[in-house]
């Protein structure tokens, strides 16, 4: 439980804590988004970091002039590429093995390949708007040898879009006076639209199976 409220704590008062680390750590600050960013999108054992949330808070500071928006943007967009391939690697080096590891949760592989059995290799570029799903995807397309040059592409531009998108929109929308007031509501409003895809997708696989249930009882 302690976790649990240390994440919510993390998530919900993120503009607090980022500013505590940059008047802690100055221009090491960069690196520490950098391995954040890196973290969430390129290890399945760590999709709870924030991700969305993390970029427009740190275009935030980037207007108020604490980080450079240029440096970020350029050193989230690596770190964001760089993970996606990393976990890429690892599940292509995993193959089905990974089923059987214990510390990989199943149902997120499972949401994962739903996801790719709607959109196909646009995953990996839609994935990046889905917490989750974001870790899982690369992963899921090594386990299943999606050759890499077809992965790249779509991992290219979805991480640039997804750091683009939201640290600039942190940059341009951050200060309002009514987002700066109501800072941690706007996070639990990024959160929770990122999810929806999830939960849709979630649903409707619950609705399908208990349909195909019925129809085998009848």
């Amino acid at each position: 439980m302690q976790y649990v409220a240390f994440l919510v704590d993390l998530f919900v008062h993120l503009d607090e804590h980022l500013a505590a680390i940059i008047s802690q750590y100055g221009a090491w600050t960069y690196g520490i988004l950098f391995a954040v960013i890196f973290l969430e999108t390129g290890f399945v054992v760590t999709p709870f970091l924030p991700g969305d949330s993390l970029l427009f808070a740190a275009g935030t500071f980037a207007a108020l002039g604490s980080l450079n928006v240029w440096y970020l943007a350029g050193l989230l967009m690596v770190a964001a590429i760089l993970g996606d391939t990393v976990n890429y690697s690892i599940g292509h080096y995993l193959g089905e093995r990974a089923y059987s590891i214990k510390w990989i949760k199943k149902e997120y592989l499972d949401q994962t390949h739903a996801f790719f059995e709607k959109h196909g290799g646009k995953t990996i570029f839609l994935a990046r708007f889905v917490p989750i799903v974001r870790t899982f995807a690369p992963f899921v397309a090594g386990i299943g040898k999606m050759s890499y040059g077809y992965f790249i592409s779509y991992n290219f531009i979805g991480g640039i879009v997804w750091v683009v998108l939201f640290t600039f929109a942190g940059y341009f929308f951050g200060n309002i006076p009514f987002v700066k007031k109501n800072f941690e509501y706007v996070i639990i409003a990024i959160i929770f639209i990122s999810i929806l895809p999830m939960v849709f997708e979630w649903w409707k696989a619950r609705s399908e199976k208990k349909r195909a249930a019925k129809a085998q009882a009848g």
